[in-house]
């Protein structure tokens, strides 16, 4: 009996290797075992018997990465001695080769994190280029043997080549079926006819020839795919798709060679046309949700836009989305805003974070007329940048749900998993028992192939495991529609378990440019006007874009310098040859009482000249929206004081926890007190100023007012026109788990009756492969159908 490899199961040809009393084929699988074992990663083989690749025992030649021109157009990113690229790795093949290669960091210690695209089989690193290469980092991969794909396509950057393979194997299918159909036809018709009769042979033979394509050509991935999963230890779907398939045609080679019948050829080609044609709609409604997300449904980021007004020098700002940006565009970037495309720096000193990026946090000072990349967070003084790459949103998605960025695990993906897992054995066990029975019980050994080949294929998970992802997917895009853009299927799910909702006041329940302004104190010269509009251009704080719309003087270009931002009390800088401070009392060190007001202090050059007293302006319809989340406990936090206090109590429902003058740690410590207690917190802030406690809670919310207060630290990003639409997401939400629930009924109501009719011998195998992509179909049109339905009700409107 030949022995197996522990770490990539393939059968020992040659000479073992006995190490740790285990064996492997080779020193390439040994020195693998060795790092993951060195490493404390020995769960690789636990949640993957055999899962392992046998690396590549040839030298790699990879250091033609290291020529700059192939580095600069192959990576993502690159700065700060901290490099991004992404490679595909087309072996990747299962749960574990996704666990190791996002375990890399832990195994070599120059990679920051790696992330795996399952679907697209390719894993994104970052990595510290300074001191190690990037042919070493190919080389590394190669060795645990994951070797990545390096072609034309991916230095260039070239999107890949559209798959139609499957296109012509449906069409190979359909016309292989249509004519064994024509040639069957007239044999179950003409019983008794003598020249039906002479010619019968012939007609076979052609039904025979015509199903070699379908069998050796259309169901090859099926073999693949079955084979592969065999080779690892798993038995997955397409297992008993395989064993039917070969019952079906060995059967049908052997009554049509006979003479007994013409076969199941007809069912055959029907059954691989009709599976085929479901695996093309599920891979289009699979990229149509994908495409939704990454491009259609992007995140209501805006950006201050530069440009010249008509006729005139002066400089006009206007916000735009940043998928309307264009190459040659001139942006402006404040203090804490995240950089929407690869830009050159026109004018200003950037102080850039690439934490969103790399993972690390550290600032990078560039100089006017050096490259910036996306993703990247200006922090100081504001920038002028002109876009030099187009906005690659599903690049910013991508950064968006990096892994160092997700709070927690899908529950429903868990169970789909768990469930998946044992439902191939179940199915085999029953076919089996089924066969025996026909068998032995019946004596029908005819009836037995039909009865094995519809069990088989009629039983199918997809259905099952298409219920949590299409129903998230379909309510994730009617959020979108309602500007309510959340990061991931995980967001829905927690939505749902919100118990607390804690409410940011200054931008979350007020509106900013709604806002009523006026001045006390001495009256500013122009110059100081001027001066004090430059400064307040590098916040992004909405008290500060406010006052800078509201005070009247030329958008004038003046440098600022030594700006500061102290999150919660204000900020300073010097401009126009004057030193300015502008925030609250205590950070402008203003001594005399005065009303309690929402205001912002100016001192210039050590004088407190006065302030701008804000009259704020709520949301309309706040009140209906307060009242809509009764059934939720309610806490308002807010930086500001308490001049509105008896106001909002008239908003709020009695018992809701109101705290005023709070600092971004203070209310990050109320969250986490919160939540050692039973909360399951929903925090709706500043993206910025309350980054802190979005990122602490279990579900964070930045609401945008055409502003790129976006903080990876966010869970979802809520245009604040929609606000008033809040306690409809949370329905929605719970709603959403609901329908995966009823989904899931579906999928096992099909397959128990669908079982029933197979095992009894009710159901031929090309009736069989009509259900099986139609159970995928009818789960997809429920889910889209009611969730659009639900949706439309709900914000009583047309989506």
């Amino acid at each position: 009996m030949k022995q197996t490899c522990f770490h990539c199961g393939q059968e020992i040809e040659n000479h073992l290797i006995e190490f740790d009393e285990k064996i492997f084929c080779c020193n390439g699988c040994k020195s693998v075992y060795e790092i993951l074992n060195l490493h404390n990663l020995e769960n690789y083989y636990e949640l993957n018997a055999k899962a392992g690749i046998r690396p590549e025992t040839v030298q790699n030649h990879f250091e033609f990465l290291d020529t700059p021109h192939i580095f600069d157009k192959l990576i993502d990113y690159s700065e700060g001695g901290i490099t991004l690229v992404t490679f595909k790795v087309p072996v990747i093949h299962c749960g574990s080769c996704v666990w190791l290669l996002e375990s890399l960091k832990d195994i070599n210690k120059s990679i920051i994190y790696s992330t795996v695209n399952f679907t697209a089989k390719t894993v994104q690193l970052a990595y510290r280029s300074e001191t190690y290469k990037l042919s070493e980092l190919a080389d590394f991969l190669t060795d645990l043997g994951y070797k990545p794909i390096i072609s034309l396509e991916t230095v260039d950057k070239k999107p890949e080549k559209v798959d139609r393979s499957l296109i012509i194997k449906i069409g190979v299918a359909g016309f292989c079926f249509g004519n064994i159909m024509l040639l069957a036809f007239p044999e179950f018709f003409g019983k008794g006819d003598i020249w039906l009769e002479q010619y019968n042979h012939l007609f076979r033979t052609l039904m025979f020839l015509l199903s070699l394509p379908v069998v050796f050509y259309c169901a090859v991935d099926y073999y693949k795919s079955a084979w592969s999963a065999l080779r690892h230890g798993i038995l997955n779907i397409d297992l008993p798709i395989v064993i039917g398939l070969a019952a079906l045609f060995f059967r049908s080679c052997y009554e049509a060679y006979t003479g007994l019948s013409n076969g199941y050829f007809d069912s055959l080609c029907g059954l691989m046309f009709f599976m085929m044609l479901g695996k093309y709609f599920q891979q289009r409604t699979y990229k149509t949700l994908a495409f939704d997300r990454d491009y259609k449904s992007f995140y209501p980021i805006a950006v201050t836009k530069l440009a010249f007004a008509d006729n005139s020098k002066e400089i006009r700002q206007e916000n735009v989305l940043i998928s309307e940006l264009k190459v040659g565009d001139r942006i402006l970037i404040r203090n804490n805003e995240i950089i929407p495309a690869d830009s050159i720096l026109i004018r200003g000193e950037a102080f850039i974070d690439n934490s969103f990026i790399t993972g690390e946090s550290g600032l990078i000072e560039k100089k006017s007329g050096e490259k910036v990349f996306a993703g990247g967070k200006q922090v100081g003084a504001a920038v002028e940048l002109e876009i030099i790459k187009e906005v690659n949103q599903s690049y910013l998605t991508q950064l968006w749900n990096n892994e160092a960025f997700k709070k927690e695990n899908s529950t429903i993906a868990t169970i789909t998993n768990n469930i998946s897992r044992y439902f191939v054995s179940a199915i085999l066990i029953i076919t089996v028992l089924s066969g025996l029975y026909w068998y032995f019980v019946q004596k029908n050994i005819s009836q037995m192939y039909q009865v094995i080949s519809a069990i088989l294929i009629v039983a199918c998970p997809c259905a099952l495991a298409l219920s949590a992802p299409f129903t998230i997917g379909n309510m994730m895009r009617v959020f979108g529609r309602k500007k309510f853009y959340v990061k991931d299927s995980i967001t829905v799910e927690k939505l749902s378990r919100v118990n607390h909702i804690v409410l940011d006041k200054t931008g979350t329940l007020t509106i900013n440019k709604a806002a009523k302004i006026t001045y006390e104190g001495e009256k500013l010269t122009k110059n100081e006007l001027v001066s004090l509009k430059a400064v307040l251009q590098n916040s992004n704080h909405p008290l500060s874009r406010t006052l800078y719309d509201f005070i009247e003087a030329e958008n004038e270009y003046l440098p600022v310098e030594n700006f500061e931002e102290i999150v919660g009390k204000g900020i300073k800088g010097r401009a126009g040859g004057h030193e300015l401070v502008i925030g609250s009392p205590s950070f402008v060190n203003h001594q005399k009482k005065i009303r309690q007001e929402t205001s912002v202090f100016i001192n210039i050059d050590g004088v407190n000249k006065g302030r701008y007293v804000f009259f704020n302006q709520y949301r309309k319809g706040i009140e209906d929206t307060i009242q809509g989340l009764n059934k939720y406990r309610i806490s308002l936090l807010s930086g500001d004081n308490d001049s509105e206090k008896e106001m909002l109590e008239k908003i709020f429902p009695s018992g809701t926890v109101m705290q005023f003058n709070q600092s971004p740690q203070s209310k990050l410590d109320y969250i986490k007190e919160l939540q050692e207690n039973g909360g399951f917190v929903m925090m709706l802030g500043d993206g910025l100023n309350d980054a802190g406690a979005l990122k602490q809670s279990n579900v964070g919310v930045a609401i945008a007012d055409d502003v790129n207060s976006f903080t990876p630290s966010s869970d979802a990003i809520l245009d604040g026109a929609n606000f008033t639409y809040l306690p409809e997401y949370l329905r929605l939400s719970k709603i959403t788990l609901i329908i995966v629930s009823i989904c899931f009924a579906i999928s096992f109501c099909y397959n128990i009756i669908g079982l029933s009719f197979a095992v009894a011998g009710r159901l031929s195998p090309l009736v069989a492969a009509i259900l099986m992509p139609i159970s995928s179909i009818s789960v997809v049109a429920f889910t889209t159908f009611t969730t659009l339905l639900i949706g439309n009700r709900m914000f009583n409107k047309e989506l």
